[in-house]
């Protein structure tokens, strides 16, 4: 089967490399219209499509036919539990909507010809980590030989967030300048508040144990990109890491890609709080980019403020407090906040809308929030919060749901 270039370039829609699907893309992304292009990454828990518990071992196949049903953008990640999926690159918010939808979609559809549904939250609600399999791929296979007990605790899913700046090389001063930031979307996003079948008290448990791996939390305070250079290359030199790919900070600039990489964020449920906050995300970018001078007023201080307030945003989610050098701030004010100061830059980019919906998640709460309504209101039955993931990852829509629903079709 092909398709006629000049249609799909209208429609905004490409053919899969093997020229046999169409998957969305935005116009242009070429040149200035490539400025601050960004792509969205999300990973899925595999479960079971009666009990929703999470998967121990998955096929190949699965995972074959995800990959060739979108164009080569599903994959397996570091458990057999988890599968990835990547957006391609994109200028408009409603093409990567369009496109994220889909791709949840047609994993979804995948997966139930296995007997499995996704899932998109932080942690899985029952998950026993001692059963996890690691993926099998040589890449993962030698993480764990590494991290021993704690890469089979690495049962947990993330969303990524890639943002291209018009010169990759000031991807350090933009970084360092993120680091206050970076609560703010841990908070947003929350979608962790159960581990092995308890409640943790944390709305978003999931970087509380990611912490465990190395080389996790927030960055250092590099002055530029050859102090970082010299960090990776003593690393590879002392045969710590084989490259950069192993840093796992809450962001870093890519190795594969020439943007910067925001990888704090939980999995969000739904399909609108991702957007939303990758907007946000993006729009912050921008602005930072736009004013250099701002990465000198990250200091020391501003760091270990920012490290408190990570764990603030872990514990309380949409409810936090953060702490500052002038006293106690809500999350409304700081959004707030970073919306006004940012409003320019989502004008710009067309997204005023998508980051105007992070005060809808702080109103409303996150999924952590849900996921708490649907325990306590069906009698602490855990097996209730994995119901509501799993139909709210397709279905978009954030009501609670009772014993009785079903797993999405």
């Amino acid at each position: 089967m092909t398709f006629a270039s000049d249609v799909l370039k209208l429609l905004r829609l490409d053919s899969s490399d093997d020229k046999q699907h169409l998957v969305i893309r935005s116009a242009g992304g070429r040149g200035k219209a490539a400025e601050y292009s960004f792509g969205i990454e999300e990973e899925y828990f595999l479960a079971d499509r009666r009990t929703f518990e999470v998967a121990i071992e998955t096929p190949n196949a699965l995972f074959e036919s995800a990959n060739w049903s979108t164009g080569g953008q599903a994959m397996r990640e570091m458990l057999q539990s988890q599968l990835e999926v990547a957006t391609n690159v994109h200028v408009d918010v409603t093409d990567a909507r369009e496109e994220l939808r889909f791709l949840r979609r047609e994993v979804a559809n995948v997966a139930a010809q296995y007997g499995f549904v996704i899932m998109a939250c932080g942690t899985h609600p029952t998950a026993v980590w001692r059963m996890s399999q690691p993926s099998p791929k040589p890449r993962y296979e030698e993480m764990i030989e590494d991290l021993r007990s704690i890469g089979h605790r690495n049962m947990m899913c993330g969303m990524h967030v890639h943002v291209q700046l018009p010169d990759p090389e000031k991807r350090m001063a933009v970084m360092r300048a993120m680091l206050p930031h970076l609560p703010l979307f841990i908070a947003l996003s929350a979608s962790s508040p159960f581990w092995n079948s308890h409640k943790t008290g944390l709305k978003g448990y999931r970087l509380a144990a990611y912490s465990e791996l190395p080389r996790t939390g927030l960055p250092e305070l590099f002055e530029n990109r050859q102090d970082y250079d010299e960090y990776i290359g003593a690393l590879q030199r002392s045969g710590v890491i084989p490259d950069e790919s192993h840093i796992w900070w809450a962001m870093r600039p890519s190795m594969k890609h020439p943007t910067l990489e925001l990888r704090a964020p939980d999995t969000c449920t739904l399909v609108d709080d991702a957007v939303a906050i990758a907007s946000l995300y993006r729009c912050l970018t921008r602005h930072l980019y736009l004013r250099p001078y701002l990465s000198k007023e990250v200091t020391v201080v501003e760091r270990a403020i920012a490290v408190e307030n990570k764990w603030r945003a872990q514990r309380y989610g949409t409810d936090c407090i953060f702490a500052s050098r002038e006293g106690p701030v809500t999350i409304s004010e700081l959004l707030s906040r970073v919306i006004e100061d940012t409003a320019g830059d989502a004008a710009a980019l067309n997204c005023a809308a998508e980051v105007e919906h992070c005060r809808t998640i702080v109103e409303r709460g996150s999924s952590a929030e849900f996921q708490l309504r649907a325990y306590r209101e069906n009698g602490d039955d855990i097996a209730s919060v994995s119901r509501w993931i799993a139909t709210s990852t397709i279905s978009g829509t954030s009501a609670p749901v009772g014993r009785s629903a079903q797993a999405p079709s």
